[in-house]
């Protein structure tokens, strides 16, 4: 056993002179009665890591004092029940690179942990006390052999920042996730998807999103893609998408995109590989229609909802101008058959009610 830092402990009874470390608890000597109970209880870093262990040593360290828990890169095929839920003050806990084949159900006894990291293992499924750590900020569970995500999963974790799913068999992410409005990035690259969930508009902190390498299963990118406000980089690359949806115009902090490996007709590949200001303008131009139609009632909802560009709403042009927050002014509707604004009734997806609408469905287009 060692510290943080790599330092193995040495000595299981009477080695007390490494200072600072105070790992695990292995006697004291001549120490008081008060000082080692005050030791005792001192917040502990525990690294167990690349020790070949097949099943979990006996531990001396009180386990209600540990605070980070390594245990990576081990031949762990289970981790005791009675162990976890012990495991009261665990803010960080590492599994990862080990022959787990299940998450013992007490994890959801730890109700500080912030750092899951259970990737590189032979999870099937995560059980869904899972959802009681709700101090849960970052779960990364990748390489794996994963078919679904616990259905409720985003009910409960209201603050989790990240979530890390890549390389596993997931078809679809849970209905829930549109719940998880801490998201900052989500990674399901290298899946079987589907389709992305209803309500991913609702992410409206999601600056990172990677969809990418789910090959010729995900065919398709939902229209509430384009109010995902804060999204800085995406990546739907080596899918079967043949059209990108129009709203994606409305992505003006988008600063890295990748679709490479796609079918591509909607924008043509060579728009997108010219840049992403040609991508917006393009997909600006088919959501502004050319058309002459009356004024709906339901238009000037949009004109609050800052996220659209005046340069990219504006009838008759097609450069898009990122920097402008004036709203939305549109005069011009037409019916597009490829994928565009086809009704006032899809328009109205892009509410600001609907963006922190709580219902799980949507009408799919």
């Amino acid at each position: 056993m060692r510290d943080m830092g790599g330092k193995r402990r040495h000595g299981h009874g009477h080695g007390h002179g490494h200072g600072h470390g105070h790992l695990v608890g292995f006697g004291v000597g001549g120490v008081g009665h008060a000082e080692h109970e005050e030791k005792r209880m001192e917040p502990k870093k525990l690294d167990m890591s690349s020790m070949s262990m097949d099943t979990l040593p006996h531990l001396t360290t009180p386990l209600d004092s540990i605070t980070t828990l390594d245990l990576s890169n081990n031949n762990l095929q289970s981790i005791p029940e009675s162990i976890i839920a012990r495991l009261l003050n665990v803010v960080a806990l590492d599994v990862r690179s080990n022959q787990l084949k299940s998450l013992p159900n007490s994890i959801g006894c730890l109700s500080k942990l912030k750092v899951l990291n259970v990737s590189g293992n032979l999870l099937q499924e995560l059980p869904v006390t899972i959802e009681e750590c709700r101090a849960l900020e970052e779960l990364n569970a990748n390489f794996n052999q994963l078919t679904r995500l616990p259905d409720t999963l985003g009910f409960e974790l209201h603050g989790l920042r990240r979530l890390s799913v890549n390389s596993n068999k997931l078809a679809y992410l849970p209905s829930s996730t549109s719940h998880m409005t801490a998201l900052r990035a989500l990674d399901a690259r290298l899946n079987c998807l589907r389709a992305l969930p209803d309500g991913l508009e609702n992410l409206g902190g999601l600056e990172a999103l990677n969809v990418s390498q789910n090959f010729q299963y995900l065919r398709e990118l939902p229209y509430g893609i384009g109010l995902l406000v804060s999204l800085r980089e995406l990546d739907v690359s080596y899918n079967s998408i043949v059209a990108l949806p129009d709203s994606m115009a409305c992505l003006t902090k988008l600063a890295r995109f990748s679709a490479a490996g796609n079918p591509l007709v909607c924008p043509p590949m060579d728009v997108v590989e010219q840049s992403l200001d040609a991508m917006r303008a393009y997909l600006s131009a088919r959501m502004n229609g050319t058309a002459k139609a009356k004024k709906k009632s339901w238009v000037p909802k949009l004109v609050k909802y800052s996220t659209f560009s005046a340069g990219m709403m504006t009838p008759g042009r097609t450069k898009v101008h990122g920097n402008s927050t004036d709203g939305l002014h549109m005069s011009d509707y037409r019916s597009l058959d490829g994928g565009g604004i086809a009704s006032p009734g899809f328009l109205s997806m892009l509410s600001p009610r609907r963006l922190f609408s709580p219902r799980r469905n949507s009408t799919k287009h």
